[in-house]
């Protein structure tokens, strides 16, 4: 999957919009490697996104869980 930022995104920001938190943050990173000396975005850079779906769901504590 991937997403494409915003005029002055940056990595934390495209993280919580697109993943839900910050915390993804360093996986986004890692995975668009290319752009890791990017701070602020410009409109349209298309970034992968990291599948975290089986993180989520391990993350919540018991009376979380679906």
């Amino acid at each position: 999957m991937t997403c494409k930022t915003q005029l002055g995104d940056t990595w934390d920001i495209v993280a919580f919009r697109e993943l839900g938190s910050c915390r993804w943050t360093e996986k986004l990173i890692n995975l668009n490697r290319q752009y890791v000396d990017t701070v602020i975005f410009t409109a349209g850079v298309e970034l992968e996104l990291p599948d975290v779906s089986n993180e989520r769901k391990s993350k919540l504590p018991p009376w979380r869980t679906e």
